[in-house]
């Protein structure tokens, strides 16, 4: 059966009225039940035997099948028209340029048919849609012989052209959804050193050059593969400059505005590289020109992107001493009904992690119990890292909780999940980092001591401050606050700005 629930879940509140009003004016008989369905399912708390008697009063099973379907093809025609209103209005006019002058060249109307074609050529190549462009020249080169004015050599340069960049944005395509099927989490096990052989090994297979000038989709879709390249290796800085030389190359193409969605994906990369590198005043330039796009067209983007947007600004305030204003951004946030599932949890734990080094432990609690579902549920949705993280973090509140028997099940727990994976990966540094946390756990007063801290220096092995990830680095800070028992927030800005020094 079609998951009508998890459909209308994605309708924002604006969303389901424009919805409600779609379908009264389409509804011919009063008596129609889709209304009624649809309001019952934003409630999302029935089971289909509760919702079927609610609506007829009885177990009619065959009717209400018949009436989810009914609704279901309603949902259909709505996001369909919505789209072609909102967001696809350039390639449905190009199409009706192409029908209208290919019925003007069935009526021998040469010279207005061409000069329909001509400026559909100029828009699609404006906006890159090369497989449209395809349909033009084919159309120009098959009714060529008809109109002496065409130039059929130059034509033909200019249909080759179109075909090779077409099969270089086809070819990239596919190296992208390799490289993400690689990396999902139902299928990748935690191997960074074979990432980058991977990606070079797809790209050659597809004869594809980081230095092809491609579409902004295409070189978006470059980005993020060499983002999660840095992801996987925790190496940021090595990517940093392709983003922004990359990011350069994309300002120098004619109307950009025009592929305004990778615009703002290509600077919400950039800025969450720059935080990364904790170069926070360079990622904050970066968010403000993303935040300009996001107004852009009527904020035709602005809901699709606050989260994230609100996210990095948050983590950004939060490593530049503006801790109560991290905070602010995320509670007072009003559309979390909206938020995609993967940032909605990102932002969540962040806000756990600032309540937590600001020691505002019962706040850190609360927002943790949110998060309700299994860690298998949540390796499923957003990966087993954000999961072990999750983990971690909650061991730890408990700690500075003193919910004596919730640690000891949590930690039991860790090691019998998530030690043989993180020994199979070499994350051996996090299997030791819990090992110091068990030992305060145990014996507080003993880290304190200078053999605790000889062990400790001794036992990571260290990576240069300004490659190591700032938030393996906010752990280790809650390890450091209590061997030299100073306040966490204070030790976590101290660490990161030595990494800046």
């Amino acid at each position: 059966m079609t998951d009508l629930n998890a459909i209308v879940s994605t309708f924002s509140s604006e969303e389901q009225q424009q919805f409600i009003q779609f379908l009264e004016k389409k509804n011919k008989r009063k008596d129609t039940k889709n209304i009624q369905l649809f309001k019952l399912l934003v409630k999302n708390n029935l089971s289909s035997d509760a919702l079927c008697t609610s609506l007829y009063k009885t177990n009619n099973k065959s009717a209400y099948h018949a009436l989810r379907k009914r609704l279901y093809h309603a949902i259909i025609d709505f996001v369909a028209t919505i789209n072609l209103e909102e967001g696809h209005s350039i390639d449905m006019q190009l199409i009706k340029y192409i029908l209208a002058a290919r019925a003007f060249l069935l009526q021998h109307q040469y010279a207005v048919a061409y000069a329909i074609l001509n400026k559909a050529e100029v828009l699609a190549q404006e906006h890159y849609l090369f497989a449209i462009l395809n349909e033009i020249y084919h159309t120009q080169i098959q009714y060529a012989y008809a109109y002496p004015k065409i130039e059929l050599t130059t034509l033909e340069q200019k249909f080759k052209a179109n075909q090779k960049q077409h099969y270089l944005e086809d070819q990239l395509n596919l190296v992208y959804a390799k490289i993400r099927q690689a990396l999902n989490p139902s299928h990748y096990k935690g191997k960074p050193e074979d990432f980058e052989k991977l990606l070079q090994h797809t790209l050659n297979e597809h004869h594809i050059s980081l230095q092809e000038s491609l579409s902004f989709k295409s070189l978006y879709q470059l980005m993020t593969m060499v983002s999660l390249s840095a992801f996987v290796t925790n190496d940021y800085l090595k990517i940093e400059p392709f983003l922004i030389s990359t990011y350069n190359k994309l300002l120098s193409y004619k109307n950009t505005n025009r592929q305004l969605y990778y615009h703002i994906q290509v600077l919400y990369i950039i800025a969450n590289t720059l935080f990364r590198n904790k170069k926070f005043k360079d990622s904050l330039h970066y968010l403000e020109l993303m935040h300009q796009q996001m107004h852009l067209n009527r904020n035709k983007y602005y809901k699709v992107f606050e989260p994230k947007y609100c996210l990095l600004k948050a983590l950004n305030c939060n490593y530049t001493n503006r801790q109560t204003e991290a905070i602010s951004i995320i509670k007072s946030r009003n559309t979390k009904n909206n938020d995609d599932l993967e940032t909605a949890l990102l932002l969540s734990l962040s806000l756990v992690m600032f309540n937590m080094q600001a020691t505002n432990y019962k706040s850190a609690l609360r927002e943790l119990a949110t998060m309700h579902h299994t860690d298998s549920y949540y390796e499923s949705k957003v990966g087993l890292a954000w999961v072990i993280k999750k983990n971690l973090i909650e061991i730890i509140l408990h700690i500075e909780l003193g919910n004596i028997d919730l640690v000891d099940s949590r930690l039991l727990s860790f090691k019998r999940s998530y030690y043989p994976y993180l020994k199979s990966i070499n994350q051996q540094r996090v299997l030791t980092y819990l090992g110091f946390v068990e030992r305060y756990y145990k014996y507080s007063g003993s880290v304190v001591s200078a053999t605790f801290r000889a062990k400790v220096e001794d036992a990571f092995e260290w990576v240069p401050s300004e490659k190591e990830d700032i938030f393996v680095m906010s752990f280790y800070a809650w390890l450091k606050s209590k061997m030299e028992n100073k306040p966490l927030y204070p030790i976590t800005l101290d660490l990161v700005k030595q990494a800046i020094d």
